[in-house]
């Protein structure tokens, strides 16, 4: 395990401290933990903006999406619990 020294101003350092403590956690634990949830996030933003590019590129290829009325009606009957199938995309009418 390497180790890497970052400056904190007092204030922050006191903050950290604190939240810390909220925590039941020393500092140092407490810095671990955010720096990895910040990196996760990162990551998952980054293969969000990779999906959505990707998906992008395909409307724009294909012309076809998904109508906004059919992908709430599936999204309200998912969150109450129906198993439904997925809307089809298509390419929009005249």
């Amino acid at each position: 395990m390497s180790t890497t020294t970052i400056r904190l101003d007092d204030e922050l350092k006191a903050r950290i401290a604190a939240a810390a403590a909220r925590s039941d956690k020393s500092s140092h634990a407490f810095i671990l933990e955010a720096l990895s949830d910040l990196v996760e996030r990162s990551e998952l933003d980054e293969e969000l903006h990779r999906i959505a590019d990707k998906r992008w590129a395909a409307l724009q290829r294909t012309g076809e999406s998904v109508a906004w009325e059919d992908a709430a009606a599936y999204l309200k009957a998912r969150a109450a619990g129906k198993k439904v199938r997925r809307p089809a995309a298509r390419r929009p009418g005249p």
